[in-house]
């Protein structure tokens, strides 16, 4: 293969990958526009589901950390923009940021199945965002919500894994 080919063949690669993630971070997008509209049937503020999630997972599945990294910010910050401002950006980022790297660190390691890694990702989220939440509200007393919140990361997470899982099955496995 000429040097000509093969660098037309990286640069190919580099767009598809890029038209992907750019894909991927809309349908984020669409599904956390989605999960604002959907009025949660708990009493329990602060409760999601976390749709976009499942995008972050099929992208760490078939892109790699750096590429899922990306959209779950992109998300984020637009979401942010969009519908919770400045702090919701705030407590979203963080929640994100250490939800990816647990969910991407029990990936690398091969201990979890999607579901279980997904699970994870939903309590890592719960848990810093709350953290956030004391830090910028200097209370401690506000983690006596973790209970509430790490059932819930784990059961939404666990539904969001599933649906990952049989997403993933369904996805072809594409050369990017």
């Amino acid at each position: 293969m000429s040097s000509q080919a093969k660098k037309h063949e990286v640069y190919g690669l580099r767009t598809k990958r890029l038209a992907l993630c750019a894909i991927l971070a809309a349908m984020a997008m669409i599904l956390s526009y989605i999960e604002a509209l959907i009025p949660m049937p708990v009493p329990v503020p602060g409760i999601k589901i976390g749709l976009a999630n499942l995008i972050v997972l099929i992208a760490i599945y078939r892109l790699g950390f750096k590429y899922a990294f990306v959209i779950n910010c992109l998300r984020i910050f637009t979401a942010g923009l969009l519908f919770t401002g400045v702090f919701g950006i705030l407590y979203s980022m963080a929640g994100g940021i250490l939800s990816i790297l647990v969910m991407y660190g029990l990936y690398r390691w091969g201990i979890f199945g999607i579901a279980g890694i997904s699970m994870a990702g939903g309590v890592a989220h719960n848990f810093g965002q709350l953290v956030t939440a004391c830090l910028i509200m200097s209370n401690i007393r506000l983690m006596s919500y973790f209970p509430v919140l790490l059932f819930a990361g784990m059961i939404s997470g666990i539904l969001i894994g599933i649906v990952a899982w049989m997403v993933l099955g369904r996805l072809p496995h594409l050369k990017v």
